[in-house]
């Protein structure tokens, strides 16, 4: 919708409600099917869920597809679990300004899921399965049928005046997340309310079990992970089921969440709200007691990353290949976040492990999957050796000595019988052919260690203490 329009007051019977917002998707929330959702947004919140140097477009949400439009202006974010199979979907009625019978707000949507974290919505990395981002004349908007028209819920195209998507097909236990956008307000963060009411044969069935309502005892959101550096997170304890009936509100947090609360962050009736900031990882716990005497708690846990760190690059001993240039190595990360690998400019990969690396100098970047910075291209120097050779002077594999010595600095390798004794001293320019003191040496294995200098580059060198390889006649 992009008209403003005029309408008769909204008159509400029965309900207990009072108005909600979180504008982070990270804070979400919670909702179910039982009631009609009185909802607001009043601003873009902390944390720009959408990142914007590498957002211009997320499904049917464009950036600029209309003078001065953006995906994220005064936004508001629900999250929601399927307690049943079935379909579902969403009525959102924009609501006049209090005191007026003008409707000036003019609400867009967008649904993720199921099961997405919501860093990955703000990366590009997972679209939305349902939005709509298109111009009408009706004052609803949703997944389904609008009540208004009737119009049937389509898949988005731009310009074809239909507000309505198509209903979701849920399975029970499901998760989405469900951003609604004021577009209208982008300029003067004023508060605008909106009344969210879902649909669909599953609620229809039973509006207390199609969506699972326990989800809201969970006011607090879904556990949180964040960036360091990133902007305060704001915890609410008006979002819970006691809404502005609070009485005193307790907050508590155990940084290394191991059951132990290592402190107090604060109590009292007017102690609605807290902010957590970077890099204060841990679990908050709230305590509410309600004003007519009971008590409401929940926790969250909040982990914060940072950009990956690069410990080293081990060469593993697990490498069995008789090929000197098919070697093995592991990366290994300072940090317990969630990564992705490329070495050498390839693709990003889950897995630490590269088969198959050249020896020599080889590059690595490591990727924050949380969205929290991938890591500037780092060197690393696989030392590459045959693991076997046979000086039979048939013109293969004659010699031996240690592949990309050559970048380090000052490189000496020392080649040792099983017994310690040291047979050769090689450097970069020479290779041992199996003899020493002119006799050639039985097939066995042998051992070998490098000295080197770091050289004024600061590689990370790929290494073993001790390695072994086999001369065979």
């Amino acid at each position: 919708m992009r008209l403003l329009l005029a309408l008769s007051c909204v008159i509400l019977f029965g309900m207990e409600m009072h108005a909600q917002n979180s504008p982070d998707c990270r804070t979400a929330i919670p909702v179910c099917a039982d009631a009609p959702i009185l909802g607001r947004a009043d601003g873009r919140g902390d944390i720009d869920d959408f990142d914007l140097e590498v957002i211009t477009e997320t499904g049917c949400l464009e950036k600029g597809s209309v003078s001065n439009a953006n995906i994220e202006n005064n936004t508001s974010w629900y999250v929601f679990r399927a307690g049943t199979g079935g379909q579902v979907g969403f009525d959102i009625e924009a609501l006049p300004v209090v005191g007026s019978s003008t409707v000036t707000a003019e609400w867009d949507f967008a649904v993720y899921g199921p099961d997405v974290d919501c860093t990955a919505i703000g990366t590009g990395r997972v679209e939305p399965v349902r939005c709509n981002y298109e111009v009408n004349s009706t004052r609803f908007t949703g997944l389904g049928v609008n009540p208004e028209d009737g119009q049937t819920g389509a898949p988005s195209t731009t310009q074809n005046l239909n507000t309505y998507d198509e209903y979701l097909d849920v399975l029970p236990g499901e998760v989405y997340y469900i951003l609604i956008n004021n577009f209208n307000t982008n300029f003067d963060d004023e508060a605008e309310e909106f009344m969210l009411t879902f649909t669909g044969n599953s609620v229809e069935a039973d509006q207390n079990t199609a969506l699972d309502c326990t989800l809201r005892d969970e006011f607090l959101g879904l556990d949180i992970t964040a960036c360091e550096g990133d902007p305060d997170i704001t915890l609410s304890a008006l979002n819970s089921p006691a809404g502005p009936d609070i009485a005193n509100v307790a907050w508590s947090v155990d940084f290394d969440d191991d059951g132990t609360i290592d402190q107090p962050l604060g109590s009292g009736p007017s102690a609605t709200q807290i902010s957590v900031s970077s890099p204060n990882s841990g679990r908050y716990f709230v305590d509410i007691t309600t004003d007519a005497g009971g008590h409401i708690t929940d926790d969250i846990l909040i982990t914060y990353y940072g950009v990956p760190v690069l410990d080293r690059v081990d060469l593993l001993n697990t490498n069995l290949s008789l090929d000197p240039d098919m070697n093995n190595v592991e990366v290994i990360v300072d940090g317990d976040g969630d990564y992705e690998y490329a070495i050498n400019e390839g693709e990003f990969q889950d897995d630490p492990i590269f088969n198959d690396v050249p020896p020599g100098v080889n590059t690595i970047v490591i990727n924050d999957k949380n969205g929290c910075g991938t890591s500037e291209p780092e060197e690393f120097l696989v030392l590459g050796y045959p693991k076997f050779f046979t000086p039979n002077a048939d013109g293969a594999n004659d010699t031996w000595n240690v592949k990309g010595i050559e970048t380090l600095s000052n490189a000496i390798v020392f080649v040792f019988d099983r017994y310690g004794k040291l047979l050769a001293q090689l450097d970069s320019n020479s290779e041992w052919d199996g003899t020493y003191n002119g006799k050639s040496m039985p097939s066995s294995d042998y051992w070998f260690r490098i000295e080197y200098q770091q050289d004024e580059d600061g590689i990370l060198v790929a290494k073993n203490t001790k390695a072994n390889f086999s001369l065979k006649r």
